[in-house]
């Protein structure tokens, strides 16, 4: 549409400046009359005498047998070529012709010449104006046949390309036809291009339409969708079932592999040897970051326990060290029972601490039982049978993580390892049960006095589930009766 609207004024401007070169034209010719004798009757006739040829008659034709009266002389008239808008050389009033026209005629026809002039330099303005919307037009006919050659050659126009601004007279009727053609057609070629690739046109106002999609394809997409989904759903289900496989088989294989030790260690000690569960102790004789005993079997989740075992302290006086500790991932003091230099003995749950009010310097054998409950975090502390502590809000409401590693011996800083020799434990250790509740505090006096034996039921003490390692011995070992020796 803009194109149609810059063409159609081009064509009023160059039909408005042909009407205005006639305009400016006519006057020019009959001004001149009004100043010779005859008056305005002479001033027409000699005006319709130009426009019609120099030859034509100014008066009615002579009648038939009647002589034609005399013609007084006019003067030089100007003449014109059949186009209106060019006149030709023709002379102009005389001085003496003007001198003789009254002053107010003589102040008109310069009036008229001024307009006339004005109007002429309209009318050049307008042609060169016309001239540069020329310039616009073939600039943007030669845009729009490089949008087309980019095009895809079934989308080209293949007629011969016809120039709507091709030079010629611009008051010419078939000029503004030929423009109007151009317009049309231009206006059509643009519009059959936004129709055939609304992908490849870049409005600014909109985003370039997405191309539909066969339903065809469609259907096959959602097939192909429904497939992998079914694929991906049965490779979970093969993957739950192989991990409850694996866990089975790792279970039948750690029972054999306790089958196997027992039975190596059958072989090795003879018919002499001690027997399980209770009858040994691991010895650690100097303080060092190497030796330490390690138990094999890993702990369930605990929201309650009682850890019972007894100690034998062979420490010179700067701290009992670390009789166990536990750390699982992410926690390297879950639980530990613990002593430091000259501090007192301390227990550490999710790294909480409660002091204990309990003491092995005397290098003898003491029986220790501590019991601990997430809820509000209570705790009770035993020696040899008797109560000597408690308190609460020790960790409270944390349970104890599973899949750790409990070490005899040794402080965690890691799972698993990174021992200091400054908090590690020297003497003897036996007895190390653990149970998943509250013992209460006969069962503690009962096992305490050798009158009522008790095995953890979360980890009892078994031969065959304590590893020593890095020098620290294993040996066979009645802690009652050694307790009565000693």
């Amino acid at each position: 549409m803009k194109f149609l609207a810059v063409l159609l004024a081009a064509g009023m401007l160059a039909f408005l400046g042909a009407v205005i070169c006639i305009i400016a034209s006519v006057p020019l010719a009959a001004s001149p009359a009004r100043a010779l004798p005859g008056g305005a009757d002479n001033a027409s006739a000699r005006s319709l005498s130009a426009l019609h040829g120099a030859g034509g008659s100014a008066g009615p034709p002579a009648l038939p047998g009647r002589r034609r009266p005399a013609r007084t002389p006019l003067p030089p008239v100007p003449l014109f070529s059949r186009f209106l808008c060019t006149p030709l050389a023709a002379a102009c009033p005389s001085g003496s012709e003007q001198g003789d026209a009254a002053p107010g005629e003589r102040e008109e026809l310069l009036l008229l010449q001024s307009t006339a002039e004005q109007l002429r330099q309209t009318a050049l303005q307008q042609e060169a104006r016309i001239r540069a919307d020329q310039g616009t037009i073939r600039e943007l006919t030669r845009k729009l046949g490089r949008c087309e050659s980019g095009l895809p050659r079934g989308l080209q126009d293949t007629g011969p390309r016809r120039d709507a601004m091709a030079d010629g007279p611009w008051d010419s009727p078939a000029l503004l036809l030929e423009l109007e053609d151009a317009v049309r057609a231009l206006r059509d070629r643009i519009v059959r291009i936004e129709q055939e690739l609304p992908a490849r046109v870049n409005f600014s106002a909109s985003p370039a339409p997405v191309p539909a999609v066969p339903t065809a394809l469609h259907s096959k997409m959602d097939e192909l969708e429904g497939q992998l989904l079914a694929k991906v759903l049965a490779l979970e289900k093969e993957r739950a079932a192989l991990s409850h496989s694996g866990q089975r088989q790792r279970q039948e294989v750690e029972k054999e592999l306790d089958a196997l030790q027992d039975r190596v260690a059958e072989l090795e000690h003879g018919p002499s040897a001690y027997s399980p569960p209770d009858a040994f102790k691991i010895s650690i004789p100097i303080r060092n970051n190497y030796m330490y005993a390690r138990v094999r079997k890993a702990l369930p989740e605990l929201y309650a326990f009682t850890v019972c075992v007894w100690l034998r302290s062979r420490s010179d006086g700067t701290g009992q060290g670390t009789p166990f500790s536990y750390s699982v991932p992410g926690q390297a003091n879950e639980i530990v029972l613990l002593e430091a230099g000259h501090e007192p003995m301390e227990l550490l749950i999710n790294d909480k601490v409660a002091q204990l009010p309990l003491s092995l310097k005397d290098n003898s054998w003491h029986h220790i039982c501590i019991a601990w409950t997430t809820r509000d975090g209570l705790w009770s502390a035993y020696q040899d049978g008797e109560l000597r502590g408690s308190g609460e809000n020790l960790a409270a409401w944390h349970p104890i993580k599973p899949h750790g590693i409990l070490i005899l011996g040794q402080e965690q800083d890691t799972l698993g390892g990174r021992f200091d020799a400054t908090q590690a434990f020297v003497g003897d250790i036996a007895q190390f049960n653990l149970w998943d509740h509250a013992l209460t505090p006969a069962q503690v006096l009962g096992i305490a006095n050798c009158t009522g034996p008790l095995l953890g039921n979360v980890l009892p003490w078994e031969d065959k589930l304590v590893e020593a390692f890095g020098g620290a011995t294993k040996s066979a070992f009645d802690v009652c009766k050694g307790r009565a020796k000693a």
